[in-house]
């Protein structure tokens, strides 16, 4: 009896590369940007005009107190299970395993003080950018938490923050850069496309967020292509967001005005 011929359909390697790229984005920051482009549709096509809506970046998720710290922590780690994936897919044997992802851990010092420093420079033209959309009506009002007050809120927020700075830097630098060069992509081009992804995933904010993370973007691809090292990145975004969403609470006590 002849033995059946099997054809090999695996795809090429360009089209396998598009498509990890494609379900990687698929199962995260691509997706967001899908559900964004649809929010600021709703919004934007609202009799409320969009200066006088809101946008609650951690909410409760129940309202009994032990049920929303599970569900809290699980949504921050299952946000996170894209990002080990991408470290699974640029992992190489030699260390530093991740070095592809533009990560080591040689220069902690440098690498912290080069994310302050870039989380001020950030920071405050950020917070002026918002108060401008704000005043022009082209942001909503941004709410960074609408927790209870518990013991665990302040860990949660932090978490929170370290799931943004790690998920967004991780992927749309460090992996999206590797990749896209790989495809033959141009620098700038590489460069400006994943600032275009990164402002679309906040567009859910307005077009001053849009307008603010696209340029946020260009700063951080342009770091990341002459220096390739995302743990400044990470940090910087981190310390940004955990300054919002822990000392919001304070900032609206202290200055109603905001």
């Amino acid at each position: 009896m002849t033995e059946p011929t099997f054809v090999d359909e695996q795809p090429t390697g360009r089209r396998r590369l598009i498509g990890e790229v494609l379900i990687v984005l698929g199962l995260s920051l691509g997706a967001s940007a899908v559900y964004s482009v649809v929010a600021i549709v709703n919004r934007v096509t609202q009799k409320t005009a969009l200066s006088q809506q809101t946008a609650t970046l951690n909410a409760p998720l129940s309202n009994r107190e032990v049920f929303d710290l599970i569900y809290q922590f699980l949504a921050i780690f299952f946000d996170l299970v894209p990002v080990a994936l991408v470290a699974f897919l640029l992992w190489q044997s030699a260390r530093p395993h991740l070095s592809r992802l533009g990560i080591d851990f040689r220069q902690p010092v440098r690498d912290t003080g080069a994310g302050l420093g870039l989380a001020l420079i950030i920071g405050v033209p950020g917070i002026a950018l918002y108060l401008v959309g704000r005043a022009i009506g082209i942001t909503v009002q941004v709410i960074p938490t609408a927790l209870d007050e518990h013991w665990w809120t302040v860990p949660i927020l932090l978490l929170s923050a370290a799931r943004a700075g790690i998920t967004e830097e991780v992927i749309v630098i460090g992996y999206l850069f590797n990749r896209l060069r790989r495809l033959g992509w141009g620098r700038w081009t590489i460069i400006l496309s994943a600032a275009v992804l990164r402002g679309t995933y906040h567009l859910y904010q307005g077009f001053g967020a849009f307008v603010g993370n696209i340029a946020m973007g260009i700063l951080f691809g342009w770091l990341y292509t002459r220096y390739g090292r995302v743990l400044p990145l990470v940090i910087a975004h981190f310390v940004i967001d955990a300054a919002i969403f822990v000392g919001y609470p304070w900032a609206a006590a202290t200055f109603s005005w905001l």
